[in-house]
């Protein structure tokens, strides 16, 4: 069945939802007796909308010397419960019922063996189940247990107290206060005014309103009876029969008791819902706020500087090697590539498989771990703190796959390196062309034979031209390739520095701010399907 809603009001279906929802959300945050205690109201609601809706549990509860037996039996037209300061020893509770067809199961369920069929009932519907129960102050634990359990399940509650104790502290703080959401199913019976002169009466009963307007019983029905004399008794069966009739007293003590058991999810979690200004950071703004602190610690713990470093280096040296003078180009070829030693070192270095322990990456952990959990009360605050943390044993390994595989852009050399060699390679050309002329006509004139003309530019041969010249324009081209080099180096290394930044800013977000996020999400779901269930 499921109960219509006012305007504006969710239905009983929804707020039970909502609550089963928020105690799941809050598995493992909050104090596990409070999030036991919503998903019992949860199952609980589920049992009692399965059994008949047609019949009204409502349990006459009080203390010892009350007179609820009396009235009982006033109201059951019976003899059924004995009276007396002393009361019986049973420890159950017991029923009177009019309309007993279909309400087996809801006694089975609410545990009342003690059933009695009696005739004309106290209302005008047959649907009522009046429970006796036992004193909620008896000196037998067994008894003041049962009053516990019913009172935690029946639909209707009324309240028997007597103008002696009837602002007894242990009523009003073990029982009446924590129900102050169940108004709407409660009665105070002010018992015994017959004992009270007749002026006096209204004073009680003001005075009675007064306490439980304290309680947290605003408007709550406070009906003075004399179960003796029969005064107040058609008053207190108007106000059972208005219930009974209503048929809806089991929904209403089920979304009192959804609201009950969220206030006390809400207070486990900190006591009020934030107010939109002081809401927490969302997760979707989390990364852009957090991320560069945390980004700037994973850096250095990667030897990110480094590595930027070593590209630099390892685009001049390989530009050298590509663009310098033939000659002496040979020897940079003997020196190991600095970013391919850097790495090697790297991957050995980085504590793969562990916890990164540097105090940066700890120092930042906890400023990401406290800035998301800004403005979330504890207990939630240490779940998102938690969670920040709770991956940092695989960081070392993702920020070794981030800085060893990344794509660099060193594989690829530039086209003018291939220009520029073909260039040394010509000009080596010329300068062994010039040689070999020189050597040819020098073993001319060492064998005395005739030369031949030898062309000039101006007044230099062409064969000393070339050999000069090649030699000294290989070594202007090879200073101009390092200029360019090391102005592509630094530019590499720029390059390579963003794609680094992004792969570790990825790896921060995943393994740090990602877990926060989604901590942070939960809280703010549990929020407000909290707010739903109240």
């Amino acid at each position: 069945m499921r109960l219509l809603r006012r305007k504006g009001e969710a239905t009983l279906d929804d707020r039970l939802a909502a609550l089963a929802e928020a105690a799941d959300l809050a598995e493992g945050r909050l104090d596990q007796a409070t999030v036991d205690r919503a998903r019992d109201v949860v199952a609980r609601a589920g049992v009692r909308r399965s059994l008949s809706v047609d019949h009204t549990a409502v349990a006459l509860a009080g203390a010892t010397g009350s007179g609820k037996s009396s009235l009982f039996n006033a109201l059951s037209g019976t003899e059924l419960a004995a009276v007396g300061v002393t009361r019986p020893t049973t420890s159950k509770a017991q029923a009177a019922l009019w309309g007993p067809d279909g309400s087996g199961p809801l006694l089975d369920w609410l545990d009342v063996p003690l059933r009695h069929t009696v005739g004309e009932s106290p209302s005008e519907d047959p649907g009522l189940v009046l429970l006796d129960l036992p004193d909620h102050d008896s000196i037998e634990l067994s008894h003041r247990l049962e009053v516990d359990r019913l009172v935690a399940v029946v639909d209707l509650l009324v309240w028997v107290l007597d103008p002696q104790k009837y602002a007894d502290a242990a009523v009003h703080e073990r029982y009446l206060q924590p129900l102050a959401r169940h108004r709407d199913v409660m009665l105070v019976v002010l018992n015994q005014i017959d004992r009270l002169p007749e002026r006096a009466v209204k004073r009680c009963l003001d005075d009675l309103s007064r306490l439980l307007e304290a309680d947290g019983l605003h408007d709550v029905p406070v009906i003075g009876v004399s179960a003796k004399t029969g005064q107040g008794l058609p008053e207190l069966r108007a106000a059972l029969d208005r219930q009974v009739s209503r048929r809806a007293a089991w929904a209403s003590r089920l979304a009192a008791d959804a609201g009950t058991a969220a206030d006390a999810l809400l207070a486990a979690s900190g006591g009020t819902a934030p107010a939109p200004e002081n809401a927490p950071l969302m997760p979707a703004a989390l990364p852009g706020l957090l991320g560069k602190p945390l980004s700037k610690a994973l850096s250095q713990a990667a030897a990110v500087p480094l590595v930027v470093e070593a590209v630099a280096k390892a685009h001049r040296h390989r530009a050298v090697a590509a663009t310098g003078w033939p000659v002496t180009r040979w020897l940079r070829k003997l020196r190991p590539d600095p970013l391919r030693r850097l790495r090697t070192r790297v991957r050995a270095e980085l504590p793969v498989g562990t916890s990164v322990q540097l105090p940066a990456v700890d120092t930042a952990l906890r400023e990401v771990g406290a800035a998301a959990s800004a403005g979330v009360p504890e207990p939630w605050a240490s779940a998102v703190r938690h969670a920040a943390r709770s991956r940092a044993g695989e960081l070392a390994d993702a920020l070794d796959r981030t800085v060893t595989t990344a794509s660099l852009g060193a594989s690829r050399p530039p086209r003018w390196w291939r220009m520029a060699g073909t260039l040394q390679w010509l000009l080596v050309g010329a300068m062994a062309v010039g040689a070999l002329w020189l050597l040819a006509l020098f073993a001319l004139g060492y064998l005395m034979l005739p030369r031949p003309p030898t062309p000039t530019l101006g007044q230099a041969p062409w064969p000393t031209v070339l050999l000069i010249g090649g030699a000294v324009a290989g070594v202007v081209v090879a200073l101009l390739c390092r200029l360019v080099a090391w102005i592509g180096g630094g530019r590499r290394a720029r390059k390579s520095a963003k794609v680094l930044r992004a792969g570790i800013e990825r790896v921060g977000e995943e393994l740090v701010v990602a877990p926060a996020g989604e901590e942070l999400a939960r809280y703010a779901r549990f929020v407000d399907r909290v707010t739903s269930a109240r």
